[in-house]
């Protein structure tokens, strides 16, 4: 069958491949598809990842680095669950992300593996276990959700599916495992029913299985289903069935009968099986898709097959529903996403022709709304209708595909039928059918809507509009219209009556639906007469829907100014100013003229609306000098001002003062440019200066910026106005930094009298210029001195404040400002009144006034620079009886004492006061003792350094430096930039440190010579204080310090200062000698203080003396010492004296430092005695390990095996392995029979060739490494018999039986191979490998076997592998036997045409040719058989006829000479009906002139060149060959050719037919007149009567009158007269007939008039209508075939006979 015209089309919309899958990653446990939307392919190579495939853009797949052991997409959205198992574990994680939100969901980590999951709904993943079933929702945190446990049946099953219905009430699980033994290709297929409101499973045998849901006719609520295909086999029968079932039936409804039917499998799919199934729920269709590619489509109401076909060469092991087609994807091994769908032009056709099921096609076409069923739905309907059935037709109709029966036809039928008492009408049960099913159609709705109405029952149709049960039309609209205006504006809009919809929103006055309205429809009504009519009587319901209009798109309809002069018309000022308001909002220009309008009408009627239009600003294009003027005569001298652009205009109206705002006005100014504001200001000045003041003010403040602040000024100037001066700069005064402003407006404010303020700016303004204004204070000499203070006291003009005042003679303000003012400025006070000669009296009294409060060091500054310092000694005694503390007082008392030499050392050690810096400096000059006094006393370094070097007082600088203890200080006086350095050091080696008693002292002044780096001065110094008996000979520090000095400095006197000083750090000391590399030093430091450890350490490590350290070992006798010795004789590579050393020192702590120098040295006879006593002390398997090894180097196995008898901590298996790799193969094997390791000890023992014993260890080994080693060494060694015992162990395993293969192969050892495969065969574990090996290896050495091979165990073999190895071997009769076994036909036959003489077999080769994908091979075969065996070539072509080009064929053979050849054939495919088939055959008849066998051929099959045949056979001698050609020109059309040929030949009767099927008269005629002439007169009777159709009554009997042969006419024309006589008798009855059914008509309308009163008894239409009872009579008859009517020509006559004579 074609593709074309099969019922399911397959397209390939994707190869995985193409996209850049692997193939090796396309398989059910990488390629997920939970849905039509996404594929999800998981790669582990190159690298970890998934690939994410939308079906929407296939191109562009979405790769993201993930690793993971399964990956699902959700069905419906970008959701991706992964699923991974944890390492070491049996636990999975799971997880899920969003991928568009880049975010995790959730995530779970199952407690066990889960072996199978899938998204059972877009929001609930099913995860099955090995025991169980979970649920795992993705919403909210929840967990999985223990549903089930598995049935037993499951148990090893490999799970392939899991689901649920859309009620999610039950669920199905599908496994599969492997087939009987006697059959385990046949997989067996598993399934678990689950009831979830039940809690109860039930156990099934199916492979696959799916839900669906069928309304059941009778039943509302629709049936859920499940489908499952079995395939299973029982004592050798296979049953292959699909079920149908309902799954929880309602009780007292309808059920769902149980269907099931068979599954038909070819015998080349025996051990196929179902591996999905899908359900169309658009088609009500069940998929069933099986492993090799079988497509079964089945009716899911009745179970009935529908198609059957393979869709994929290829195993498919995936499939998902593609629900938006009513299809499915399938993927299949080769990466191919296959998406079937159903033909919807052909499967009706299909299922009513070639299934003959008519039932069914009508049953599709309803279901899916098919074509292909209109003549069988029709008819159908038309029976039920004859047979009264009204309710099954109404639903028929209802149900018509394609709406074919819902036309008005069918409505008038159904009214047509008369009402019966008491009964539903049938027009009434077709509307109720319709109503149930679905929407009406717009006639429909209308006879239904008209019904309604007459009843008056408007609820029905609100209710059926409101559930979109009518379909909206005008007519409807203008019927429900005469019962409710609101339900019928309803339907004019559903149905887009435009102009009946406006006419019903005016109606009702709702105008801005209109445009509302308009605008959605794209309709235009007339905007200006709707606009009229609403302005008559609703003025504001006018302005709402002119706004309206101006607001639609495209703009106003129309013009503003119409409208506006619409309601100015009728004096709506109001309303025009409203809607002109409103449209003029986006300040057009070209709205100008309107602007000015709305202006003009409210500044004469309304001034305040216009004022507060313009105080919006909403408009700037009107006409301004206008508007000005109008503004002006309303008083609105604002907006006058704002509008008028012309000075003298602006003058002339802004002197109305009194009728404007002072805001306003000010306001004003700020839109005036700065010349024309202040000539307005002025003109205000001059009308009214004290009135305008205020205003002139006001405007100054506000705009000075823009004025000018100096214009401003030089305006108040201009009129002498201090009083606007000083308003004016008052506000400007904060925000100005001009030091002039400042000054006039201090000057402003003093001329006004503003005292205060004047005092208020001098104390907080930083801006005026103080000099200008100190100036001008004294010279208007205020009564108020306080603004001049401020400016002296903030600007340092304090001396010309107190001589100003002291010479104006106010003192109390002198006073007032040292004691209230600032008193911290009294000593400049004083110093002035000094200069002034001021008396002291007053002065003193000035200073005591203030006491505490002045400032000490400036006054004492200022009386010392006047030399007037004895003037404060009265004040400084009484602040310090008030307990003063202040250095300043303490310090100027001081310089009084030291100048009254009154006793200054007392006061200089006892006050603790003064400032000894201060103090000191003055005492320098004066008295140098004194000023060291006073340095030491407040530890001035610096100070006391340079007094003492200038005066050469080192005495008292080394004292001073000694008792300091500073190190900085101690630093500085030791520098070598210190040129006194000598001086010092030889005052305080010499005086100071000997005075000394103080330990830290010394202690300081020690390490600060060290830090000085004066070693030798150290010396000098330690050796006086330590050596020479002082208070320090015994300091345990100084000991050490001297004999680290001399290590530094002096070395040579370090031996003696060892064996004169006893109370030193040895132990450190002796470091730091062994640093300074006096190593002889440093071992009589340790010897001196018995630290013989580190005395050995030196002799070892420094001195380098074996020998001098062995001794002193002996002479110390102690572990630690020879645990040195015992380390270094081991780093220099004295093992032995090593080992004895540690067993001295009894020290096992370095005995992997002894073990790995004793392998080095192979000294093992020793490390065994060290290693013993190690064992004493410690329990390391490192120790007993290489205690076992070294008695394996020394050859004591006896010690080897007692040792490891006793109790030991060895690592056992390290040491065997360590023995094994060294070759000590005998204590290997002692070892590795102890700890059972029978693999290595298996190994051991090949390597002693001992093989019997390493055949029984690697069997207890049980490995497959191991048998491989034994096998292959007993190969070596050609131990055949203990290596095939290995091999059939090895074998078994299919990844190591090549390796055995090439090792045996690569040895030359073929026949053993064979015998070990042959043995192979019988084993309980042989898989495919070893047939398909054996194979192989009977190619290559044994090929009589392989025939036999191959067809006992073709189901077990790898054929590719094999198909190769025959190959490579050229057995071509096995290789054809292979390929057709694997299905590859076109391989096989190209083997068996290429290699006939040992590849071909008749019968193999027509059975493989059918089967062939190549259509070119059909054409070779042919072409082989007519070289090799035309004798067969007839059979050959009879099998391929249903497959070739028969014209090719024929090519073929006609170009090869023997088309004679293929006769049979191609008489048996004649029947196609090709040109080339018939031609040929046509040919071989004429050259064997079978005359019979050519008519038939031009009979029954007429593509061919007719005219052609008939020309080359018109000349033929035979008779029969022309006759033949006559009838062939007949056929074609060629009349006169005909009637020549067979008025040449005689065949009068074929010349008869031939003018009686012409229909030519002409011709008629003219053969009459052939016979006339030729004088055959019953000729001439037979062709009147073969052409009584054609030849015209008066002709023949002119002709027959006139030649004399009436007597031959006359039948002929009592013939006529009797056809026309019955005419006649036809019409007078068709007549009659016409006039009773226009009596019948009339009587029927009135009857019609008469039941109009019957459709009240209508019943309620929302329901539908009940059965009618009792209606199986009336019309059950069917419709009885009319009378057969007359025809116009001759009845039928026996040819060459008279035709019978009707009797009169």
């Amino acid at each position: 069958m074609a593709a074309a015209s099969a019922p399911i089309t397959m397209k390939e919309t994707l190869t995985l491949p193409s996209i850049g899958i692997n193939s090796q990653f396309i398989t059910f446990t990488h390629v997920t598809m939970e849905s039509d939307k996404y594929i999800c392919v998981r790669e582990t190579s190159p690298q970890n990842s998934v690939v994410i495939i939308d079906m929407n853009m296939p191109m562009q797949p979405l790769r993201r680095p993930i690793t993971a052991d399964s990956a699902l997409m959700n069905p419906n959205s970008r959701i991706l669950a992964l699923k991974a198992q944890l390492p070491g574990t049996t636990q999975d994680h799971l997880q899920i992300f969003n991928i568009e939100m880049k975010s995790k969901m959730k995530s779970h980590q199952m407690p066990e593996q889960v072996v199978f999951w899938k998204w059972i709904t877009p929001k609930m993943l099913g995860l099955v276990t090995q025991t169980s079933v979970y649920h795992w929702s993705i919403d909210g945190d929840s967990e999985p959700v223990k549903v089930f446990e598995r049935t037993a049946n499951l148990v090893n099953n490999q799970i392939i599916n899991y689901k649920c219905d859309p009620s999610e009430k039950w669920l199905v699980l599908i496994g599969i495992a492997p087939g009987a033994p006697e059959r385990p290709q046949l997989v067996k297929g598993s399934m678990q029913l689950f009831s979830v409101d039940q809690q109860r499973s039930q156990a099934l045998e199916a492979h696959a299985a799916a839900f669906a849901t069928f309304k059941v006719p009778g039943n509302e609520n629709p049936s859920t289903l499940i489908c499952f295909a079995s395939k299973t086999t029982n004592a050798g029968q296979i049953t292959s069935k699909l079920h149908v079932i309902e799954l929880g039936a309602q009780p007292g409804k309808p059920s769902f009968t149980k269907k099931q039917a068979d599954l038909f499998f070819p015998p080349d799919f025996a051990d196929d099986f179902p591996v999905a199934m899908q359900i169309s729920h658009k088609y009500s269709l069940i998929y069933v898709i099986t492993k090799l590619g079988l497509l079964f489509v089945y009716d899911l109401e009745m179970a009935t097959a529908v198609y059957r076909n393979r869709i994929s060469p290829d195993p498919i092991f995936l499939t998902a529903e593609a629900s938006s087609v009513g299809g499915f994807y399938a993927i299949n091994r080769r990466g191919q996403v296959l998406l079937a769908t159903v033909n919807e032009a052909t499967i009706v056709p299909f299922v009513s022709g070639q299934l003959n099921n008519l039932e069914l096609a009508v049953n599709l076409a309803k279901r899916g709304n098919l074509p292909g069923a209109e003549n069988l739905v029709v008819q159908r309907f038309q029976e039920l209708f004859a047979q009264t059935k009204y309710k099954e037709a109404a639903e028929l109709a209802a149900e018509s595909p394609q709406g074919l029966l819902r036309t008005p036809d069918t409505v008038a039928k159904f009214q047509s039928v008369p009402v019966q008492a008491g009964q539903t009408p049938p027009l009434l049960q077709y509307f109720g059918t319709l109503l149930t099913r679905g929407k009406l159609n717009a006639f429909e709705s209308l006879e239904l809507s008209r019904l309604v109405v007459n009843q008056n029952k408007k609820n029905l149709l609100e209710n059926w509009l409101a559930e979109d049960k009518l379909e909206c039309s005008e007519e409807l609209g203008d019927l429900v219209k005469t019962v409710d205006n609101d339900l019928a504006l309803k339907i004019y809009i559903k149905a887009r009556a435009t102009p009946k919809v406006v006419a019903a929103f005016a109606e009702r006055r709702e105008f801005d639906k209109i445009l509302i309205y308009s605008k959605q429809v794209g309709y235009t009504p007339d905007y200006l007469f709707l606009l009229q009519t609403i302005l008559r009587a609703d003025p504001q319901g006018a302005v709402n829907f002119a706004l309206m209009m101006s607001q639609m798109e495209g703009g106003c309809p129309i013009d503003y100014n119409t409208i506006t002069d619409l309601f100015l018309q009728r004096n709506l000022i109001r309303e025009a100013t409203a809607f002109l308001l409103d449209v003029l909002k986006p300040n057009l220009p070209e709205h100008g003229y309107l602007q000015t309008k709305v202006l003009e009408i409210n500044l004469v009627t309304f001034p305040n609306v216009a004022d507060a239009i313009l105080a919006n600003g909403m408009f700037s294009h009107y006409d301004r000098p206008r508007i000005a003027q109008l503004c002006e005569k309303a008083g609105l001298y604002v907006r006058a001002l704002q509008h008028y652009t012309e000075l003298p205009d602006i003058k002339r109206v802004i002197v109305n003062t009194h009728a404007i705002e002072p805001q306003s006005l000010v306001e004003f100014f700020g839109t005036l440019s700065k010349e024309w504001a202040l000539e307005c200001m002025k003109d205000l000045l001059l009308v009214n200066l004290r009135g305008n003041l205020q205003i002139i003010v006001q405007t100054a403040k506000e705009y000075s910026e823009q004025l000018g602040v100096d214009a401003c000024i030089k305006l108040f100037e201009q009129f002498k106005s201090y009083e606007g001066l000083y308003f004016f700069l008052g506000s400007y005064l904060s925000s100005s930094e001009d030091p002039d402003i400042h000054f006039k407006y201090i000057e402003a404010a003093a001329k006004t009298g503003q005292i205060k303020e004047v005092e208020r700016v001098t104390r907080e303004s930083n801006f005026y210029d103080a000099e200008k204004t100190k100036n001008f204070l004294m010279e208007a000499k205020l009564p108020d001195a306080r603004p001049l203070i401020n400016v002296c006291d903030r600007f340092g003009f304090v001396p010309d404040l107190t001589h100003y005042l002291y010479t104006n003679n106010m003192l109390r303000y002198i006073e007032g400002y040292v004691q209230k003012v600032n008193p911290g400025n009294a000593p400049l006070v004083v110093g002035q009144l000094l200069d002034d000669e001021c008396p002291e009296d007053f002065i003193k009294g000035l200073i005591l006034s203030v006491r505490s409060l002045l400032p000490v060091e400036p006054l004492v500054e200022e009386c010392e620079k006047r030399n007037r310092l004895r003037l404060l000694s009265q004040f400084l005694e009484h602040l310090v009886s008030e307990g003063s503390q202040d250095v300043h007082v303490h310090n100027a008392l001081g310089k009084i004492i030291i100048d009254s030499n009154n006793n200054p050392e007392h006061f200089l050690t006892t006050n603790p006061y003064y400032d000894s810096r201060v103090v000191g400096k003055y005492c320098e000059k004066r008295d140098p003792t004194l000023a060291v006094v006073a340095y030491r006393r407040g530890q001035c370094d610096d100070e006391l350094i340079n007094v003492t070097n200038k005066n050469s007082l080192f005495k008292l600088q080394a004292r001073y430096v000694v008792e300091r203890m500073d190190a900085d200080l101690w630093e500085k006086v030791l520098s070598p930039d210190n040129e006194y350095r000598r001086q010092l050091i030889d005052q305080v080696v010499s005086t100071a440190l000997p005075e000394s008693k103080s330990p830290e002292q010394v202690s300081a002044a020690v390490k600060a010579f060290m830090t000085a780096d004066l070693p030798h001065e150290l010396i000098e110094l330690l050796e006086k204080i330590v050596l020479q008996n002082s208070a320090f000979s015994g300091n345990f520090n100084l000991q050490n310090l001297l004999i680290l000095t001399a290590i530094k400095a002096d070395p040579s006197r370090v031996m003696d200062y060892i064996n004169r000083l006893d109370n030193f750090d040895g132990p450190a000391v002796g470091e730091v000698a062994v640093e300074a590399q006096l190593y002889e030093e440093a071992f009589a430091i340790f010897k001196k203080f018995n630290l013989n450890v580190q005395a050995v350490n030196v002799l070892l490590d420094n001195i380098q003396s074996i020998e001098r350290a062995v001794e002193f070992a002996f002479r110390v006798e102690e572990d630690a010492v020879w645990s040195q010795v015992a380390k270094a004789q081991l780093r220099e590579g004295l093992v032995s004296e090593a080992i004895e050393s540690f067993i001295r020192a009894d020290d096992a702590t370095e005995f992997l430092d002894v073990i790995r120098a004793s392998e080095n040295a192979d000294v093992y006879s020793d490390l065994v005695r060290y290693l013993l006593m190690v064992r004493q002390k410690t329990k390391e398997p490192k120790v007993d390990s290489e205690l076992i090894y070294a008695y394996a180097k020394i050859d004591r196995l006896g010690d080897i095996e007692e040792f490891i008898l006793m109790p030991n901590v060895a690592n056992l298996q390290s040491v065997g392995d360590r023995l094994y790799d060294e070759a000590l193969y005998e204590a290997a094997k002692i070892i590795f029979a102890f700890i059972s390791n029978w693999a290595k000890l298996a190994c051991t023992l090949v390597k002693l060739r001992q093989f019997q014993g390493a055949v029984d260890a690697a069997r207890k080994a049980n490995s497959a490494k191991t048998w491989k080693e034994v096998c292959f060494a007993c190969v070596d060694a050609e131990e055949f018999r203990l290596a095939q015992i290995c091999g059939l162990n090895i074998i078994i395993q299919v990844d190591d039986l090549e390796e055995v293969s090439d090792y045996y192969q690569n040895r030359g050892c073929f026949n053993e191979l064979i015998n070990l495969m042959e043995s192979g065969l019988g084993l309980e574990r042989a898989h495919m490998g070893i047939f398909t090996e054996l194979g192989v290896l009977y190619a290559r050495y044994r090929p009589e076997k392989l025939m036999e091979h191959i067809k006992l165990f073709s189901t077990r073999l790898n054929i590719p592998k094999l198909i190769r190895a025959c190959d490579e071997q050229q057995h071509w009769k096995e290789l054809t036997y292979l390929y057709i076994q694997y299905d590859e036909f076109d391989n096989a036959a190209a083997t068996i045409m290429n290699h006939s003489p040992e590849a071909w077999d008749h019968m193999q080769f027509k059975d493989v040719a059918v089967k062939v994908a190549n259509v070119e091979l059909y054409y070779k075969a042919v072409h082989f058989y007519l070289q090799e065996h035309p004798d067969l070539i007839n059979d050959f072509l009879n099998v391929l006829a249903l497959r070739v080009d028969h014209t090719r064929v024929v090519d073929i053979m006609r170009k090869a000479g023997y088309l004679h050849i293929v006769k049979p054939y191609m008489v048996a495919v004649q029947s196609n009906n090709v040109s080339a088939v018939n031609e040929a055959l046509n040919e071989i008849y004429v050259q064997e002139e079978d005359y019979d066998r050519l008519r038939e051929s031009i009979d029954m099959h007429d593509n061919f060149d007719q005219i052609g045949l008939a020309q080359k056979i018109e000349k033929h001698e035979l008779l029969e060959m022309r006759r033949i050609a006559a009838y062939i020109y007949k056929k074609a059309g060629r009349w006169k050719q005909s009637i020549a040929l067979s008025k040449k030949d005689k065949l009068y009767k074929d010349a008869m037919e031939t003018c009686s099927q012409s229909g030519d008269r002409e011709l008629s005629e003219e053969l009459l007149v052939y016979f006339i002439e030729q004088g055959k007169k019953e000729c001439f009777a037979s062709c009147l009567f073969v052409c009584y159709d054609v030849i015209r009554p008066d002709v023949a009997l002119e002709l027959a009158w006139m030649n004399n042969m009436i007597d031959f006419a006359f039948p002929y024309l009592l013939q006529f007269i009797r056809e026309y006589t019955g005419k006649v008798d036809e019409l007078v009855k068709d007549k009659i007939e016409s006039l009773n059914e226009v009596k019948a008509k009339e009587k029927e309308e009135k009857d019609m008039v008469s039941q109009q009163n019957m459709y009240a008894q209508l019943l309620p239409l929302a329901l539908p209508a009940p059965p009618m009872p009792g209606m199986g009579g009336g019309m059950g008859g069917g419709f009885a075939p009319p009378p057969p009517m007359g025809g116009m020509g001759m009845p039928p006559m026996p040819p060459f006979g008279m035709p019978p004579m009707g009797s009169y």
